[in-house]
């Protein structure tokens, strides 16, 4: 039987395997997503939908892991570590814990900041160019504080961050809830990143979808990839419908990457880090912009269409339990500070399992030794946010075109 035979193959329908194959059919070429469930079914669909360039710290930075050590034993803790005996997680703990000192945090602040800007900016210009319509707004992200010591030490990390290009603004509790009726009383502070932006992420993967098949390009949902092999004419691809070919192929699979590039002898350095939400519908009385209660690590996100509480870190392997206890800390965390903390009624409760290096950038570029075989994984909690920088950086590469940015930071070499 021969094989269905397309210029590019890209295995995975999430965020970033739709935003390279939108770049890619832009640059001219054809391409073929395979999607082993629903596009958008995995960490791309629950997430709070913010898009952060102020997120350029990495989560390996000074005082983590004594933080993460308090917080171990701690079920319903922002970051949560499940203990258990698993080397790999203790082998991508260490090289995190080595990398938590000023030096690397540095390095990796530099790297995230460059694909985060060059990704907002990019983003902005396809929700117009392709009337991609997801909730799209321009209107900021807010830190909200309630300890004092907290705002304090975030409102002074902003100071370093300027160099790296973000913008920030220092608001005093009182000043800050005269315009924002919708938190109680007791914030001391607030941080505004009011370069960030918000859109609803389902529909966002939904849209990118609906203009890759209007473009021309194919996308078989329900197809699992199962092997991969260099070809005379580039790569052979197993799947649950039959043998694909193309000329390249990108491995996109988020947290599920790992799986496939062991069996090309390469060990992908990624974890899964499980994060959580719960989506409402719209209470009466909701923030004006999307943000950030940072004393308990709770996401708050509104748009017309629902309301969106999200967060927290949990290292638990591929763990497939609806975890009560930190869904109702998304709850708890959000009644501390909002009136109306939950709307009517309950839409979805859900888990996604973000694809974590230790390093905390992606994983960008040509497979080691497999000229035709590439990789676009890793993106922590940032996917959605890099997603058009990161899909027009593959596509540039692959096409042999000048990129926007320096690829250097994000090759797999880099662990090798």
């Amino acid at each position: 039987m021969n094989a269905q035979h397309d210029e590019v193959l890209i295995i995975g329908g999430g965020v970033i395997g739709l935003a390279t194959a939108l770049a890619l059919i832009d640059a001219g070429r054809g391409v073929r997503v395979l999607e082993a469930a629903t596009v958008g079914s995995g960490a791309s669909h629950g997430n709070c939908g913010t898009i952060t360039p102020s997120h350029a710290p990495p989560l390996a930075a000074p005082g983590t892991i004594a933080l993460g050590l308090r917080w171990m034993f701690t079920p319903d803790a922002p970051l949560y570590l499940k203990p258990r005996l698993d080397p790999g997680l203790w082998r991508w703990l260490a090289h995190f814990a080595a990398r938590c000192n000023l030096k690397d945090w540095r390095q990796s602040t530099q790297s995230r900041s460059a694909i985060l800007n060059d990704s907002r900016s990019r983003l902005a210009e396809w929700v117009e160019r392709y009337g991609l319509q997801c909730e799209f707004a321009e209107e900021g992200l807010d830190y909200v504080f309630r300890q004092q010591a907290n705002f304090d030490h975030y409102a002074k990390e902003c100071e370093s961050l300027r160099e790296f290009g973000v913008v920030s603004e220092i608001f005093d509790g009182a000043d800050y809830l005269r315009d924002e009726p919708a938190l109680k009383p007791g914030v001391v502070g607030a941080v505004r990143f009011p370069e960030d932006a918000r859109l609803r992420p389902d529909r966002y993967v939904a849209e990118l979808a609906r203009v890759v098949r209007e473009r021309g390009g194919a996308i078989e949902e329900n197809c699992c990839v199962d092997s991969l092999q260099d070809s005379a004419n580039g790569v052979i691809v197993g799947t649950s419908l039959g043998p694909r070919s193309g000329s390249d192929a990108v491995i996109a699979l988020g947290a599920w990457s790992p799986a496939l590039a062991r069996t090309l002898g390469i060990e992908l350095p990624i974890q899964p880090g499980k994060g959580y939400s719960i989506t409402y519908s719209r209470p009466s009385l909701v923030p004006r912009r999307a943000m950030v209660l940072k004393d308990r690590q709770v996401c708050v996100t509104v748009w017309e269409s629902g309301f969106r509480l999200g967060s927290t870190m949990e290292f638990s392997g591929y763990d497939e339990t609806l975890n009560a206890t930190r869904l109702a800390a998304l709850e708890r965390g959000a009644g501390e500070y909002l009136h109306e903390p939950v709307g009517a009624v309950v839409h979805e409760r859900w888990y996604g399992w973000r694809p974590m290096t230790w390093d905390d950038l992606p994983v960008l570029g040509r497979v080691p030794g497999k000229r035709k075989l590439w990789l676009a994984a890793g993106h922590g909690m940032l996917g959605v946010t890099m997603s058009a920088a990161s899909g027009q950086l593959m596509a540039d590469l692959i096409a042999g075109n000048t990129t926007a940015i320096d690829p250097a930071p994000y090759r797999m070499e880099r662990f090798l």
